[in-house]
């Protein structure tokens, strides 16, 4: 176990679209590393060569540091084409590598309504092995999110995507409110499944078994704080990266704006605070 601070990011998309908006409301709020999502109304995926060129300069002016890719990849039905879609996984790997992180956020593909996940694992897996090879290439790591109703929406799921893979660079997002939306506890049911592999941890928080109702840390049935302390007690040093959803949450993204993304800070900041971590 360490003593260092765990770092507090947070995708800055749900502040607001535009650039300087984003990094002000970090600033304000002594948050100086950010995971890349959106910016400008578009996915960073979609940048022109002249945004990046933009978004890389002011990012280094302004001394902020990218946790991660907030990537989309995985996050198709399993029965669509896959060719195109690895062509979006090498956008965002060159991304990982020229800001820096060495994370890309991906998921496990929907399931058609009404059908067995079992059904298509072997599909899953394959798509997955092709996506942590190109990984693996890069250099970077993936981190596989557990969002609701796609196949690895359980933490068996997840863990058994982690096993059969069995990459370094397959590692997982631990997200509390996407469990409780599926009616699963997170701490710490699906914690004790998946802690190993665990590498960044998506704050939000939600009533049991309640869809649609994203709640800030503590306000919710996650035991956000509980399960940070024991990630933290068996050597856990990623990110802490808020998500709230506190006004809108969709499938692709969510919208907090300024004052529920600063609602979210501290909320998290008193979590941390009552179990007795450190962060910055």
């Amino acid at each position: 176990m360490t003593d260092a601070p765990l770092q507090i990011s947070g995708f800055a998309d749900e502040i607001a679209t535009d650039l300087d908006e984003q990094l002000s409301v970090l600033e304000s709020l002594d948050i100086s590393h950010l995971d890349l999502r959106g910016v400008w109304d578009q996915t960073v995926l979609d940048l022109s060569d002249a945004r990046l060129d933009e978004l890389e300069a002011t990012l280094d002016e302004r001394g902020f540091s990218v946790t991660s890719i907030g990537s989309p990849i995985g996050k198709i039905g399993i029965e669509e084409d896959f060719e195109p879609h690895l062509e979006r996984l090498e956008r965002a790997l060159e991304l990982a590598n020229r800001f820096d992180t060495g994370y890309v956020r991906v998921f496990s593909y929907y399931i058609p309504d009404g059908n067995e996940p079992a059904d298509h694992r072997e599909e899953v897996l394959r798509r997955t092995r092709v996506a942590v090879e190109r990984a693996e290439e890069a250099g970077v790591t993936l981190l596989l999110e557990n969002e609701k109703d796609i196949y690895g929406d359980t933490p068996g799921r997840v863990r058994d995507l982690l096993t059969a893979v069995d990459s370094p660079h397959l590692r997982a997002v631990f997200d509390p409110a996407n469990y409780l939306e599926i009616g699963v506890q997170p701490y710490p049911d699906a914690l004790l499944q998946v802690a190993e592999y665990v590498e960044q941890v998506h704050v939000k928080d939600a009533e049991f078994g309640e869809r649609g109702e994203i709640r800030p840390a503590g306000e919710g049935d996650g035991r956000i704080g509980e399960t940070i302390g024991a990630l933290r007690d068996r050597g856990f040093e990623g990110a802490l990266s808020l998500e709230p959803h506190l006004a809108f949450a969709g499938s692709a993204s969510g919208y907090s704006g300024p004052e529920g993304f600063e609602v979210a800070a501290e909320a998290l900041r008193d979590e941390l605070d009552e179990e007795g971590i450190r962060y910055e």
